[in-house]
Order: C-alpha cells, then sequence, then structure tokens
C-alpha cells in the first residue's frame, strides 16, 4: 500500500453528506480530483459518499441530486442529550471499548423509527450497487460489546448493509442487524477513523466536524499518528459552510446549502490539497 493516496470521509449527518459532495465536485472543477484514490475510508455521512463517488456517477450529477429539492431522507435532531452521550462514551474510563458499548445498549432500548425503514433511506441514497473495486473500509461499532468492525468488499456484507450500520446514530437512528449482530455509527469509534488509512503515503480528511472527546480521536492526530513520512490534511467547514450546515446536521432542508457551501470553499482549498495529493 506504500505510495498511495487515502481518501477519508467523515461522519456529520445529511449536511455532512451533501458538504462533502459540494466539496469534492468543487475541487474537481479545479482540477483536484479526490475520487482517484486508492483507498476510501468512510465513516457514517462518509460512508454514504464514499459509496456513491465510487458508484461510477460523475460528481456533477451526485453535486446536482444534493442541491435538488426533493429528498427522501428523514428529518431527526441530534440533540443536546445524544451530543452529552458521546462524550461520556468517548471519555469512559479504561478500555475505550466499555464506553462505546454503554452508548450501544442505549441505541439498543432506544425508540426510533423501524430498522427497515431506516435501511430503505440508505439503500435510495446510495443505490443497490455492489462494492467498488477502489478499496474501501467502513467501520461500524458492536452495540452490545462496542468491538469495531472494519466492513471492506471481502466481508460477505452488502454495501447498503455496511453503509447503513456505519450511519446508525445511536438513539437517533435503529442499530442496524447483520448476521444477528447490531451495530451502531461508525462515529462512536471516531468522527472520522483517519488512522485505518495506515500504510498510505497522502491522506486527505473531508471532516464535516472534528470534535471528539479525547484528542487522540481527532483527524489531524490521526494523521500525525500515521508518521512523520505522511503528508496529511484535514478539511473542515469554513464560517460559511458552518452557516450554511446551520445547527441541526440531520435536517434535509440543509442539504442544498451545505452542498453549494461545500463547492464554494472548494476554491480556497484547492492548492492546499492539491500540494498534499500530487504524487
Amino acid at each position: 500500500m506504500t505510495g498511495m493516496n487515502a481518501l477519508v470521509l467523515g461522519g456529520g449527518g445529511v449536511t455532512g453528506v451533501a458538504w462533502e459532495i459540494g466539496l469534492l465536485h468543487g475541487l474537481a472543477e479545479h482540477g483536484v480530483d479526490l475520487t482517484d484514490a486508492g483507498l476510501l475510508v468512510g465513516t457514517s455521512a462518509g460512508s454514504s459518499v464514499a459509496a456513491q463517488v465510487l458508484s461510477g456517477k460523475p460528481l456533477s450529477h451526485l453535486y446536482e441530486a444534493q442541491v435538488a429539492g426533493a429528498s427522501s431522507e428523514l428529518a431527526a435532531r441530534l440533540g443536546p442529550g445524544v451530543l452529552l452521550s458521546f462524550v461520556v462514551a468517548g471519555l469512559w474510563p479504561g478500555d475505550p471499548a466499555r464506553g462505546r458499548a454503554w452508548l450501544g445498549r442505549r441505541a439498543l432500548r432506544a425508540r426510533t423509527v423501524p430498522e427497515e425503514e431506516r435501511r430503505a433511506v440508505i439503500a435510495r441514497r446510495i443505490g443497490d450497487g455492489d462494492w467498488p473495486a477502489t478499496r474501501l473500509l467502513i467501520p461500524a461499532v458492536e452495540a452490545e460489546t462496542g468491538r469495531v468492525r472494519v466492513f471492506d468488499s471481502a466481508s460477505g456484507v452488502p454495501l447498503a448493509d455496511a453503509v447503513a450500520a456505519s450511519c446508525a446514530v445511536p438513539l437517533v437512528w435503529p442499530p442496524v442487524t447483520i448476521d444477528g449482530v447490531r451495530y451502531v455509527d461508525g462515529g462512536v469509534r471516531s468522527v472520522a477513523n483517519a488512522d485505518l488509512a495506515e500504510g498510505s503515503e497522502r491522506v486527505v480528511v473531508l471532516a464535516p466536524t472534528t470534535q471528539s472527546a479525547r484528542r487522540a480521536g481527532r483527524p489531524a492526530a490521526q494523521i500525525a499518528a500515521l508518521g512523520p513520512e505522511v503528508r496529511g490534511a484535514v478539511v473542515s467547514p469554513d464560517a460559511a459552510a458552518r452557516a450554511a450546515i446551520g445547527g441541526n446536521m440531520l435536517d434535509p432542508a440543509r442539504r442544498r446549502p451545505a452542498a453549494e457551501a461545500g463547492r464554494a470553499q472548494a476554491a480556497a482549498e484547492a492548492d492546499r490539497i492539491r500540494a498534499v495529493w500530487a504524487v
């Protein structure tokens, strides 16, 4: 894997999907195509984006879908109680898996929409395609144990199921069942899981949020931990994008402004990202 470029797409709700697609489209318009990476790591919203950009559909088409008026996404709110639960799980003393399991078990008891209804949303979002030829890693967390599982094309799991598991925000969306095991959001482990890009020489992280209860879970710290020889960059929403996204990253009504803000932000980021990405 040495010498490979890795694109890491972090979590951030339905607005994170829109912002990442807008940013990718804008960067490509400025001559920086991050979709030619040899490895993609997709967490939560980022797993949805990864599946879409590797589906073969042009970025321009994906962008137009984000700015279209109609949406089949379910509306929800990431309230302060949910955010606090993430912080508690992230700061759990001792084995981090115990904190993740605490949150996962709470998710198993939460009242949400039916699992199949949420799966259908994910399937409509990414289509019914199989795993792409490009290597794609999608982390999710076992709700009962807090153990992390990283899905890939060798997992024997349909791509839509892996994405649904990684997008299962605890206390908001239902845990996803795969082979009898219930899974919650890969963002419970880390907002971007950039450390899964180990072995890559150049790493670019698009992170709708960089917040983490522990510094070691933040994308910049994870890139630094990959080694001094790794060239890396983290892009998160600028002030205009944060205003466009608004206070609820799960609000489908903010898809269009988030996508447009991502596309606009690309102009200011293109040169910095090109310097990292170029071989």
